[in-house]
């Protein structure tokens, strides 16, 4: 989030990615510090909503593509647009994000898609260096928060020196266009019945590319408390071809929408080698995480008529990255209604059951949240918040 933040114009480039115990964070934070007090001194055209135009967004975009950032940042960004008054910059969606990445490549090797660490990316260059290769793919008239754009920044920069020399390690880690790490998105947008609304997926993080094109029976949970407690489990009927679900870690299954969506190999197979498996689930995961991992599943499973929500042990589940497809198999339309239709009956009845305890349990800020929180791809924010404010 820190490199998109540079990306955007709102902290100085070297910011994103200096060792927290670095010298280099004083000079930054007396930088930062400068800057803030100049943007008090002009507060109405220095205000964010004023400063950040669509074209920001979709360099912050391009830069999150080379990175091989974090999945979490594309449910970040998407809040923070939905948030925009203008109404240009709210036409970015997810799709948006799928299209950059068709043409924007990996460039940095970073874990968990390449090998190096935050600090080889900071020591070769940073987001200064990622910039410099990437200069053909942004948008040089977005702002800043010095108030001149970003093509101002490579013209006119300290000491009338060169704005970046590449080196031999500086391009062992941040690779030119034309010599990427991956070829173009290294985070898809998965569509189709299991997720009408959208699926993110870092694909070039996977440690089995085969599972990028896969059909195989689903093992699901229904919550974090069913896969702790028969994940590891000698009984379970699971084999290295099956896709994992885990159901009820959204934003409403699991208020808060934790980073669970990790969902770790079944013991008996990391004992026959498997590293990697397909994993689906409507929550997030670790930036830092690798592997063929489907998140951010919308509609999640807690709304009602999530085909998502329904998905039975034995169904086969069908994820193809080329054709972004995420889908259930075999199954007819009446069935699915037949089944939305019980799980939508199973709640009520639980609902009406516990309805006392659920006034006392969620008052405050907890049902605030539940009744008001958006999906997975409008930014897992609180609508009223939003620009519409729905």
């Amino acid at each position: 989030m820190a490199c998109l933040t540079a990306a955007l114009g709102l902290i100085p480039l070297s910011g994103a990615s200096a060792p927290a115990v670095s010298s280099a964070r004083l000079r930054i934070a007396e930088e930062t510090g400068k800057l803030a007090v100049h943007a008090t001194s002009y507060t109405n055209q220095n205000r964010p909503s004023q400063r950040l135009s669509k074209a920001s967004f979709l360099n912050a975009i391009t830069v999150l593509q080379a990175i091989g950032g974090s999945t979490n940042a594309v449910v970040h960004m998407i809040a923070i647009i939905n948030r925009h008054p203008d109404p240009e910059v709210r036409s970015i969606n997810l799709d948006t994000v799928d299209q950059i990445g068709r043409t924007t490549p990996l460039l940095v090797d970073l874990k968990p898609s390449g090998e190096g660490y935050m600090t080889d990316f900071h020591a070769a260059g940073g987001m200064k260096a990622l910039i410099y290769h990437l200069r053909p793919l942004l948008h040089l008239d977005a702002y800043t928060y010095r108030g001149s754009t970003l093509g101002d920044v490579f013209e006119f920069h300290d000491d009338n020196l060169p704005f970046f020399i590449p080196n031999a390690y500086s391009l062992s880690i941040i690779r030119p266009l034309s010599s990427p790490l991956y070829p173009s998105s290294s985070l898809v947008v998965l569509r189709g019945n299991l997720a009408p609304n959208g699926a993110i997926m870092k694909a070039s993080a996977s440690k089995d590319p085969r599972l990028l094109s896969h059909s195989g029976p689903a093992v699901v949970f229904d919550n974090t408390e069913d896969l702790a407690r028969r994940i590891d489990s000698r009984n379970l009927n699971v084999t290295r071809d099956s896709v994992l679900v885990l159901k009820n870690i959204g934003p409403k299954g699991f208020p808060g929408m934790p980073e669970a969506g990790l969902i770790p190999i079944p013991r008996k197979l990391a004992r026959q080698g498997v590293s990697d498996m397909l994993r689906i689930s409507d929550g997030r995961m670790s930036g830092t995480a690798g592997g063929t991992v489907v998140l951010h599943v919308s509609p999640e499973a807690a709304e009602q008529n999530s085909v998502f929500g329904v998905v039975e042990d034995g169904d086969v589940v069908r994820v193809d990255v080329e054709s972004r497809v995420l889908e259930l198999v075999g199954v007819g339309t009446e069935e699915i209604e037949e089944r939305t239709r019980k799980t939508r009956e199973k709640r009520q009845a639980v609902e009406t059951e516990r309805l006392d305890q659920r006034k006392e349990a969620q008052r405050g800020y907890r049902r605030l949240y539940i009744e008001n929180v958006n999906q997975a791809h409008e930014g897992a924010d609180f609508g009223f918040l939003t620009a519409t404010g729905r």
